[in-house]
């Protein structure tokens, strides 16, 4: 698909959101100047004129843009439209709950909500009848991709049934073995297709049929290898005149330890005092149901491997595991109670994390908490599984976030991994918002399906 479709791409997307956010705003200044606007004036003795109300509703704009934008709700025709209408939801509901409270403040005390909660549902209503307007219009203009998938020893049924669910997007036209042969790849490449796939080759292949397609301008998907995932981390450093990519020893610094910690505290205590209805609300409902404990404590390894008891609600039966082995939960497990199955589906499950977080053995986010028998079975596979111990568990994490509860475990660790490279505070407040999204999101808490790969074979580890 050559530059000038892509150029047309980007210009419909833009023209989209222009038209999306521009209508929102409208409709929060329509309601802001009609109804709050003389609150604002009276509220500041020096005057609070014209100027002032465009700024404020400036200020309304960039925040529905960066929020709308974080949580994916710009991504016409990239996301299905479920997806496109829930991060919509979340980015202006934030919006519009961050300025009422500006609001609010300015004037010294709480602004009637009678007209600002019409406002949020026809914007809501408006928002997610043109993500499924414009889902349709960008799909019919612009149908999936045509797609050759380059593949090796590995299993394909994985990859080829991601492809497959969005069909709206990609097509795989055409699959070759590397064992074909790289000048035939490259030649076969060169037949009209919108993009390569490359799925687990070996690597010097890989490097000679990435420089062909760059040359030749064709895009391509790699899904990358351990030793890549760790490369994205790296420093950029000159040596005179030699580039130089510098991975570190250590995973996080002094500083941002620092600062992980002491936002771990902080947040843990107040989130404590806001839940702790739901805590005993959920207690209550676990214990009344089958007269079994509570809690369900568990050892589960941290940073360094150090094992620690992390502590849940239980959602399963009391003897869910009576013969001493370690199973993850499967789609429709019969293990689960009913109580189970709501506080898992709305994470109330996970509240009593907090107290793990409180003591240093967990942080907000990280590498979700493995079993130590289940680390001793993807390391005999998988040997850099260890690498996710480099740094706290979390109560939510890289692969929560962009993955599944059923998202195999080879690529959980690819997403752990770069979180632990490419770790800022930023991203680590970036993830806490966007695990909202995850709540209302019902494949992220999908169990394992019988035919799931949960541990890679040893002709399925990664070939460097």
């Amino acid at each position: 698909m050559g530059s000038k479709t892509e150029t047309k791409k980007r210009i419909l997307l833009l023209t989209f959101s222009t038209i999306n956010l521009g209508i929102q705003v409208a409709l929060f200044a329509i309601c802001y100047l009609k109804y709050y606007s003389t609150w604002m004036r009276l509220a500041i003795s020096s005057g609070f004129w014209f100027k002032g109300h465009v700024l404020f509703i400036s200020i309304y704009f960039v925040l529905l843009l960066a929020f709308c934008k974080m949580y994916g709700a710009l991504r016409v025709g990239y996301q299905r439209n479920v997806d496109s209408i829930i991060s919509q939801i979340i980015g202006t509901l934030i919006t519009n709950t961050i300025v009422y409270f500006i609001l609010s403040l300015f004037c010294m005390e709480l602004m009637n909500v009678v007209y600002y909660i019409p406002m949020t549902i026809v914007q809501l209503t408006w928002a997610s009848l043109w993500i499924v307007f414009t889902n349709y219009i960008y799909k019919k203009a612009f149908p999936a991709r045509a797609l050759l998938l380059v593949h090796g020893n590995r299993p394909i049924e994985d990859i080829l049934s991601k492809f497959e669910s969005r069909k709206d997007k990609y097509c795989i036209q055409k699959m070759m073995n590397i064992s074909e042969g790289v000048e035939s790849i490259c030649k076969e490449s060169l037949n009209g297709y919108g993009g390569i796939v490359i799925w687990d080759i070996p690597s010097q292949h890989r490097n000679d049929i990435l420089k062909f397609c760059y040359t030749n301008s064709i895009r391509v998907y790699i899904m990358p290898k351990i030793s890549d995932v760790i490369l994205s981390g790296a420093e950029a450093l000159h040596l005179f005149d030699s580039p130089i990519m510098l991975t570190r020893e250590y995973a996080l610094t002094v500083e941002q330890l620092f600062f992980k910690r002491l936002a771990d505290i902080i947040l843990s205590l107040i989130l404590i005092v806001l839940t702790s209805p739901f805590m005993l609300i959920t207690a209550i409902l676990v214990k009344c149901y089958d007269g079994g404990p509570v809690l369900y404590k568990q050892v589960r390894c941290t940073k360094d491997m150090k094992p620690f008891k992390i502590a849940k609600f239980r959602s399963m039966k009391v003897d869910a595991e009576k013969d001493g082995v370690a199973r993850l939960a499967s789609a429709n497990d019969s293990r689960i109670t009913p109580v189970g199955k709501f506080i898992r589906k709305v994470r109330l499950d996970e509240l009593p994390q907090l107290f793990n977080i409180l003591a240093g053995d967990m942080s907000f986010i990280g590498p979700r908490p493995e079993r130590p028998e289940i680390i001793e079975q993807y390391k005999e596979v998988m040997p850099e599984f260890v690498f996710r111990n480099k740094v706290k568990a979390g109560l939510a994490g890289y692969a929560q976030v962009y993955g599944k509860y059923n998202t195999s475990p080879y690529d959980k660790l690819k997403l752990d991994i770069y979180y632990i490279e490419n770790y800022s505070i930023w991203l680590d407040i970036k993830l806490i918002l966007l695990t909202i999204k995850i709540l209302f999101t019902p494949d992220a808490t999908e169990g394992v399906s019988d035919n799931q790969i949960t541990a890679l074979k040893e002709s399925m580890k990664d070939k460097e």
